[in-house]
């Protein structure tokens, strides 16, 4: 099958949780693509058990243009910083707030610290990113568009995970506001939803996760026969972020292998 090419040079990506996983694969094709790439995370190593080198060096070895900030999403005040941040580079253009944590527990067990850092990190720092970077791009004049990380658990519920379900389908939701309000400004809002995807935040489908398929229930078989990989994902969201989707809003695309239709 043929391979869409993307052309993001002369262009400024912030990537939230760009050091591993989902983030860091579409960090790495942005750059690859001629972006300059912000990598904004607590943390320059990649967890990724296959990753060498961190997502900006491997960008600039690749030929492209990236740098590492360190960024708490769960702190507004360095969301607004990593944004400001890009002013040296032209200004924001697109801005991928994908930065997210996960925690399990049975729904009558999950304590308020639970719901706190789930709150802090997937709804705050998403909210707060999404306000940073329109703001910036309609100060500066220059409309560009945000796209930020949602989930399957935007839509369904799974057993054990209904703090991280519920932290999920606000982020749709406000995703959704953003993008009602924006667009008379020129901005776009948009959401990736992926599905069970091989990060270091959850299990790829090996053969202990097929085991938890059939103790738990949690993971089904997909019309596609296996889990996702970050690299599955990445592509979502420079199609989002392109001109081809310049007539795109406030839409969620779910990348997921099949998973809302079994």
């Amino acid at each position: 099958m043929g391979r869409l090419s993307y052309d993001f040079d002369g262009e400024t990506v912030i990537v939230t949780g760009g050091s591993s996983g989902i983030g860091r694969a579409a960090a790495t094709r942005f750059g690859d693509a001629g972006a300059t790439v912000l990598i904004a995370d607590v943390d320059e190593e990649p967890r990724d058990v296959d990753a060498v080198v961190p997502t900006a060096q491997r960008i600039r070895d690749a030929g492209g243009e990236a740098h590492f900030v360190e960024t708490d999403v769960s702190d507004p005040d360095g969301v607004e910083s990593v944004v400001e941040a890009a002013r040296e580079y032209g200004g924001v253009d697109v801005m991928v707030n994908n930065a997210g944590v996960s925690r399990q527990a049975p729904f009558l067990d999950i304590d308020p610290e639970v719901l706190d850092a789930l709150y802090e990190v997937n709804v705050r720092g998403v909210f707060v990113g999404t306000q940073a970077a329109g703001r910036d791009m309609i100060e500066r004049d220059d409309p560009g568009c945000i796209v930020n990380t949602a989930s399957i658990s935007s839509e369904v519920s799974q057993y054990g995970q209904s703090a991280y379900d519920v932290s999920k389908a606000a982020v749709q939701m406000a995703t959704r506001g953003a993008a009602l309000e924006l667009g008379e400004h020129g901005v776009r809002v948009n959401a990736v939803a992926p599905g069970h995807i091989g990060t270091e935040i959850i299990e790829g489908w090996t053969e202990e996760a097929s085991s938890y398929d059939r103790e738990s229930g949690l993971l089904k078989p997909l019309p596609l026969g296996r889990a996702g990989t970050p690299a599955d994902v990445a592509g979502a969201f420079l199609w989002l972020a392109s001109d081809d989707a310049g007539y795109v809003t406030g839409e969620t695309l779910t990348v997921d292998g099949g998973w809302l239709v079994t």
